[in-house]
């Protein structure tokens, strides 16, 4: 059998390829390493910030999957015909961002496995983190089998398993917002806007991600784009630029809100704006996640898809800080902070590893690499309007 013609045709496309692959078995070794010295020893969280990069990571992915079934469902479930160009790699593109989270986290539990057996046979039904993994499971089912239909031209089935992964993947990402924002204890996660905030994020970084990977598909395969393709990435553009809007406004009242609440609240949102992670949310977070990419899009006036592909890289780099902001700053305030205990920070530090760099670095290679793969084997996911 020639395997070759099921890969990349381009030199730049089988070199990045190349390097992808060896990145991801790299970044696997770290993790298998960390599984054998202990976590403890590898991972630089503690008792006290028990979540790092890696839970960031997590999010990071399982929201643009979430994001890109969202985005999918608007031309092949929903029936806009401008959106059905981008349905097949948008399901596609969900199926392997959602496998590179499940990478993330294997690697974050300590025992992986058993919670693979237990979360079947003893169900904790009022756990919130429960109903993440099964609902994320169902919803990674239903998205397999809708892609399964689209190859084989059953539309009418994908439609109905997209729109079952769409209700699953809705319901498992405002669940994942809800786990942050109904622990009473961190005061900076805690409300009800926080699962609303987690699906406008979604769309967020699924219009990110289809912009970038349509765009770098065609590059890398050196075939010019069809009308109707550029057609349906405008589309998306205007998409992307209302939800940049939506996410500002959210964070905007945020900041105000935060000042209103309690002092743990406070003490955490003024080291956010300026404090030790000033930089992250200022520059990374705000403007190059939101400000900048909003900018360009209305500048390019949805036209320019070469800047439409910059405001896609240069988002993905600041939605990547902004989990990070997200799941550190909500542990960086102490419990303790109000007792005022000699020699007692009241603010925590923590500062990645190595071990858990790599990670985060090989769940991202994974991601390119079964993208080229998909864009060898599924011939650059061609659809035709129907």
């Amino acid at each position: 059998m020639n395997l070759g013609k099921y890969l990349p045709g381009t030199k730049a496309s089988r070199f990045l390829l190349g390097l992808t692959f060896l990145v991801f078995l790299i970044s696997m070794a770290f993790g298998i390493h960390a599984m054998h010295i202990g976590y403890r020893h590898a991972y630089g969280v503690t008792r006290e910030i028990p979540w790092g990069v890696l839970i960031s990571g997590y999010v990071f992915f399982v929201v643009t999957s979430t994001g890109l079934c969202i985005v999918s469902s608007i031309g092949h479930v929903f029936g806009v015909k401008s959106f059905i160009p981008i349905a097949k790699r948008a399901v596609y593109l969900s199926i392997i961002t959602l496998l590179a989270g499940f990478m993330v986290i294997f690697f974050d539990l300590e025992n992986p496995f058993r919670m693979l057996i237990w979360n079947l046979f003893s169900p904790n039904l009022t756990s919130n983190i429960w109903w993440m993994g099964t609902l994320y499971g169902v919803y990674l089912f239903f998205m397999s089998l809708e892609f399964f239909f689209l190859l084989v031209e059953k539309h009418r089935s994908a439609t109905i398993a997209g729109l079952l992964g769409l209700i699953s993947g809705v319901a498992a990402h405002s669940n994942l917002g809800a786990v942050f924002g109904m622990l009473h204890g961190r005061e900076f996660w805690y409300g009800p806007y926080m699962p609303i905030y987690f699906i406008a994020s979604a769309a967020a970084s699924g219009c990110t991600a289809i912009i970038f990977f349509t765009y770098l598909g065609y590059k890398l395969m050196n075939e010019k784009m069809e009308r109707a393709m550029e057609i349906s990435l405008q589309a998306v553009g205007k998409v992307w630029a209302l939800v940049l809007a939506i996410l500002m406004f959210f964070t905007t009242w945020k900041l105000i809100t935060a000042f209103v609440g309690g002092e743990g609240k406070i003490l955490a949102v003024k080291e956010l704006i300026s404090g030790k992670y000033a930089f992250n949310f200022w520059f990374f977070e705000v403007f190059l996640g939101m400000i900048l990419p909003f900018i360009i899009l209305l500048v390019s006036r949805f036209q320019n898809l070469t800047h439409m592909f910059i405001a896609s890289l240069l988002a993905f780099i600041g939605i990547y800080f902004m989990r990070v902001d997200l799941v550190v700053l909500g542990q960086v305030v102490s419990h303790y902070f109000e007792l005022s205990i000699t020699d007692f920070p009241t603010f925590l530090s923590y500062t990645p590893t190595i071990y858990e760099n790599m990670i985060i670095i090989g769940a991202i290679a994974f991601t390119i690499l079964t993208f080229l793969i998909g864009e060898g084997v599924f011939k650059g996911h061609k659809v035709e309007i129907h």
